[in-house]
Order: structure tokens, then C-alpha cells, then sequence
């Protein structure tokens, strides 16, 4: 951790929060993930090796709790892993301070810097955002499954799969085996887009930008299905 060497309590704030990926740890900490696969997905392109690094920093600095369950709990391994047993990761009082924080920085980002290069694009971050996070009392109360087809992203990584069942989403880089209600097919920087709520899915439908494929009383529901995410309605400047 640099000092900035100013008594100023941004300054301070910073030397721990400025650390290059600290605070989108933080973020998904806030949305929900408790296990080190969680985050991961959450920062796909944080190495496993800078993520435990920096979770160990966040744990010294009191922000977050580090607890072990399953068999072995508490014991550790040689680098400060557990033995057959799992990390849970939560946010201390001090952690949960940070709520404001954040949503005041998504606020702003999505406010004043909203042009998206491709570089930003990401199919893995997308579809576990949006897995986490849709309206799951719109859905059907039988299982459904939605597959999402990337027309312009190449390899594994094109192909999606979202299923709700019992109350709960999961989302698939593989077929999982389910019946198969409706596909989308769009590019990933208009799902994106959609999901920011930089343009709604009315839009997008009647400009061709997405394509849902599958029975007419099925496929109409799908946008309340997905929706958008939790930023998407933050006003924009005029």
C-alpha cells in the first residue's frame, strides 16, 4: 500500500482503495458473492494470484472477515490456503460503510463516462451480473431456460444459458441438459447496452439489434424477464 503522505482522509481512504481492483472486489462483495469462485467470476479479468492478494490486504485493513466452513475449517496450508475446507468472505461494519461509496462512484460512472470501448466488453461479467440480479418473480414458476447467442464473439464464450428454477438463477457457459424455451440472439455490446440501460429493449427489437427466437407468447416476455440492471435507471445529463 503507497502512502500519499497527506493527513487528508480522502488521501488515507485512497492508499487502501485506489489499489487497482480493490474496490470492484468491494462491489461484488456488496452484491452478494461470499466465496473466492463468486468474486472471480465478478472480475474475470483479475488474476486468481491479485485476488488473494488483495483480499488478504481488505482482511488486514479491517474491511472484510475471512471465515472457513467445511471439513478442516481453520486449518491452513502452506501459502494460507484451508485444508478441505472453503473461504466465506463477508464485509465488517467498516466494509458495509462503503455501500454509499459505491453506488455513488456506479452513479457517476454510468452519469459522466458512458462511452463503452471493446475493450470494456465483456460476455462472462455480463451474464453473471445479469444472472444475479434479474426480477426472478416476472419469471414462470416452472424451470425456464433462456440461451443468448453472441453473433459477433468467437469460440465458447459466444453461447449463454440463464435458468431459473425454485426461486433461483444460474447462468451456464455450457448446455445444462433443460428444455430450451427461447434464444436470443444479439451482439454482446448491445446486450451490454441494454443491460445499462444506454437503450431499452423496445428499441432494440424494432431495430433488429436482438432477435428472440421462439414461441410468440414466450418470447414477448422476455425483455420484463431480463430487465435491466440496478443502475440502468439513474438519469443520464441531458
Amino acid at each position: 500500500m503507497t502512502s500519499y503522505g497527506q493527513f487528508c482522509p480522502v488521501a488515507k481512504a485512497m492508499e487502501l482503495l485506489d489499489e487497482r481492483w480493490t474496490i470492484l472486489i468491494v462491489r461484488e462483495l456488496l452484491l452478494g458473492s461470499r466465496h473466492f469462485n463468486e468474486l472471480r467470476r465478478g472480475v474475470p479479468k483479475m488474476s486468481p494470484a491479485l485476488l488473494t492478494k488483495r483480499l488478504r490486504s481488505l482482511e488486514r485493513a479491517g474491511v472484510i472477515n475471512r471465515s472457513e466452513v467445511g471439513a478442516g475449517s481453520g486449518a491452513s496450508g502452506p501459502k494460507g490456503g484451508t485444508v478441505g475446507g472453503r473461504s466465506v468472505y463477508t464485509l465488517t461494519a467498516m466494509g458495509e460503510e462503503l455501500t454509499t461509496v459505491v453506488e455513488a462512484l456506479s452513479a457517476w460512472g454510468i452519469r459522466w463516462i458512458g462511452e463503452l470501448g471493446d475493450a470494456d466488453l465483456d460476455p462472462h461479467l455480463l451474464m453473471w451480473d445479469m444472472h444475479r440480479t434479474v426480477p426472478i418473480d416476472r419469471w414462470p414458476r416452472r424451470r425456464t431456460m433462456v440461451q443468448f447467442v453472441f453473433r459477433d464473439v468467437i469460440g465458447k464464450a459466444s453461447t449463454w444459458w440463464l435458468v431459473v428454477a425454485g426461486g433461483e438463477a444460474q447462468v451456464c457457459d455450457f448446455d445444462p441438459g433443460y428444455e430450451l424455451d427461447v434464444t436470443v440472439v444479439t451482439d454482446l455490446r448491445t446486450l451490454t447496452e441494454i443491460w445499462r440501460g444506454d437503450i431499452d429493449w423496445r428499441l432494440a427489437l424494432t431495430s433488429d439489434r436482438v432477435e428472440i427466437h421462439g414461441p410468440a407468447e414466450v418470447a414477448r416476455d422476455v425483455p420484463s424477464w431480463i430487465g435491466q440492471s440496478l443502475t440502468s435507471a439513474i438519469p443520464r445529463p441531458a
